[in-house]
């Protein structure tokens, strides 16, 4: 039977950093038509009842309605050392995360932590994730295996690394492309899951690892490709260690064949002119991880580049320090401030949603609220506390009235989840 949802709509035409707000569609008495996991219409609530009268009626009141938020760069096999304390980017690999992620040899606790990690996003709003796993290939049959019986659109893959990690970590370079190839013809293209070829970064991989996965994605162009880039200034100097003959880090990935459409990189905030250059031309993806960068210490990503890159937003779950888009907006806010390039809530939600798909170039099927889009869609209560409440309590418009919950929201805005058309909160 197909549901009619009431609430207040919020969708996007364009994005806004080439449109600006007028990008944003906004119905304040709307509703989204569902039938068969799709959304079948969007408009104002009246005509669609009228249009649609046997349709079943969920009303969510002053609610926005909004797609999903789609989060494009998560570790999920991180989930249980997030917020661990006081180091930066290497040591904090070392210490905890080389560690945690070993545990992924053990196919029931990455079972648990894939089921554990997907209820703790879908708690806060998001539908779909792009998240690198362990070396392991049981972490990613996990996450797929989770992802799928949620009815939830995701992209994973293997983390492949053959140097500078613990033994119990690193796999070789035939493993990396052998249970690289298995894995994605296993899952790839099943249901709403997608194989994405994941060396972990440059200097974890020698250049023979990265050219055999340059290998796999000439093979399978039709998968993304992700990675790291430019998070920290040491970890710099380190890429110039180990690769002298380069010109910059992106060009550790170009002789390997890792850098054309489809390619995302992670956290891009050190970047040379060169660099941007080549990215803009192949027409690359770049994700900025806000929590991440200030709990790491990592630097400032700047945001104006996304009037000329597809730039998406992410969580970086473990080194960010939330599970929270919302959380994420806010912090992507604070960091451009610092930028001195304030962003408007419309940037924010568009980044959160339609940008983030755009980066992982599923535009046409998720992040945004329009006809023939899948059904990933979230109900956000505008007023979930106090604070929040007496702050929208003056607004003249929705941007007055959504920023409060950009910047101070959390999982109790969030009062419905619906993956594929499916209610799931």
């Amino acid at each position: 039977m197909a549901e009619l949802i009431l609430g207040q709509v919020l969708s996007f035409d364009a994005s806004p950093f080439v449109e600006g707000e007028a990008a944003a569609r906004h119905i304040a008495e709307g509703a989204v038509l569902v039938e068969d996991g799709r959304i079948a219409a969007v408009g104002e609530a009246a005509a669609l009842r009228s249009a649609h009268p046997q349709a079943a009626i969920t009303d969510m009141g002053r609610a926005l309605l909004s797609a999903g938020f789609v989060d494009a760069h998560v570790h999920y096999p991180q989930t249980a050392m997030i917020a661990s304390w006081g180091k930066r980017l290497i040591d904090w690999l070392n210490q905890y995360t080389f560690p945690e992620e070993m545990r992924f040899a053990d196919p029931a606790y990455a079972a648990e932590i894939a089921a554990r990690y997907i209820g703790l996003v879908t708690a806060n709003g998001t539908t779909s994730f792009c998240t690198y796993s362990t070396t392991h290939p049981a972490s990613v049959d996990a996450i797929f295996t989770a992802a799928r019986s949620a009815g939830m659109r995701i992209f994973a893959g293997k983390t492949c690394m053959d140097r500078n990690g613990p033994p119990g970590l690193l796999d070789t370079v035939q493993r990396a492309y052998d249970e690289s190839k298995a894995l994605l013809e296993r899952w790839h293209g099943v249901d709403r899951l997608s194989y994405v070829i994941t060396p972990r970064f440059s200097p974890t991989s020698t250049p023979e690892q990265m050219a055999v996965l340059g290998a796999l994605w000439k093979e399978h162009p039709q998968c993304l490709m992700q990675t790291h880039l430019s998070e920290q200034t040491d970890e710099i100097a380190w890429v110039k260690e180990l690769y002298p003959q380069a010109r910059d880090y992106l060009d550790t990935y170009e002789p390997q064949d890792l850098l054309r459409e489809g390619a995302v990189y992670g956290h891009a905030i050190h970047l040379t002119e060169r660099e941007k250059a080549r990215l803009i031309e192949a027409d690359a993806s770049l994700i900025h991880c806000p929590t991440s960068n200030t709990f790491i210490g990592s630097g400032l990503f700047d945001m104006g580049l996304a009037t000329q890159l597809r730039v998406g937003l992410a969580t970086d779950t473990g080194g960010g320090s939330s599970f929270s888009m919302l959380r994420t907006m806010a912090a992507a806010y604070e960091i451009a401030q610092l930028r001195h390039m304030p962003l408007h809530p419309s940037h924010l939600w568009w980044l959160a949603t339609q940008g983030s798909a755009r980066a992982l170039r599923v535009e046409d099927r998720i992040g945004n609220l329009a006809p023939g889009m899948e059904a990933d869609l979230i109900a956000v209560d505008l007023a979930s506390t106090p604070a929040i409440e007496q702050a929208t309590r003056r607004a003249e418009n929705l941007w007055q009235e959504l920023f409060p919950t950009i910047m101070m929201g959390d999982d109790r805005a969030i009062r419905a989840v619906w993956i594929g058309g499916r209610k799931a909160i």
